[in-house]
């Protein structure tokens, strides 16, 4: 996807003010087109087979299905689906599931209109985006099990310092000219050598230990 086009957003929430307030949001934007609205789980992992959104604004606590579970069983149909947990919580294990599951970006839900906004354009362009209060439940979390790992090449060096900026697979690829594939094969490494499970938790991972400059 190119920045130009329009970016089709599903939303997912049990509360209906909230998709109220969304869905209003989302119509302040040119670039952003709303394409379904679900109250839980269930009725999202539906609604994805017939909607086909780009991007998904997805609770977490929800009656029937909760927002991971349904992270989970969407991505397994649709990887291409990208997924934005929003929440008023800013627990760890909120936090690590649902990074865990596939969601591409974390928010609480007391963001601004601007920063929603460039946060599901970042999410349709590859971009994650972590609030603050997220990233720092990451960074502090501790897993006594998991030492510091520093084995990684000079090239996944390099890869994993553009992930931390923000770049996409393909703005990787052009900047260091290497193929696409071997983005994903660097970054597939790079996610087995540091033990976790998403580029979400290896930023914080690389943070946390110093791996790269920020």
């Amino acid at each position: 996807m190119n920045e130009s086009q329009i970016i089709r957003v599903m939303l997912v929430d049990d509360h209906n003010v909230v998709r109220s307030g969304l869905a209003t949001f989302l119509r302040a934007y040119e670039d952003l087109e709303l394409v379904g609205e679900a109250k839980n789980g269930v009725e999202a992992v539906s609604l994805c087979h017939h909607k086909k959104p780009d991007v998904i604004l997805m609770d977490l606590i929800m009656p029937e299905m909760d927002g991971i579970a349904a992270t989970r069983a969407i991505l397994a149909d649709y990887p291409d689906i990208k997924i934005i947990a929003m929440t008023s919580f800013e627990d760890e294990e909120l936090v690590q599931g649902v990074l865990a599951a596939g969601a591409m970006s974390y928010l609480l839900k007391n963001v601004t209109s601007d920063e929603l906004a460039k946060a599901i354009r970042d999410a349709a362009l590859g971009r994650s985006t972590l609030s603050p209060e997220a990233a720092r439940v990451l960074i502090q979390a501790t897993r006594p099990t998991k030492q510091p790992l520093y084995d990684l090449t000079e090239r996944e060096m390099e890869v994993l310092n553009l992930v931390v900026q923000g770049y996409s697979n393909q703005q990787i690829a052009e900047t260091l000219v290497i193929s696409l594939a071997t983005v994903k094969a660097h970054i597939s490494s790079i996610l087995s050598k540091l033990q976790v499970s998403s580029r979400a938790e290896a930023i914080a991972y690389a943070i946390k230990h110093k791996l790269v400059s920020i």
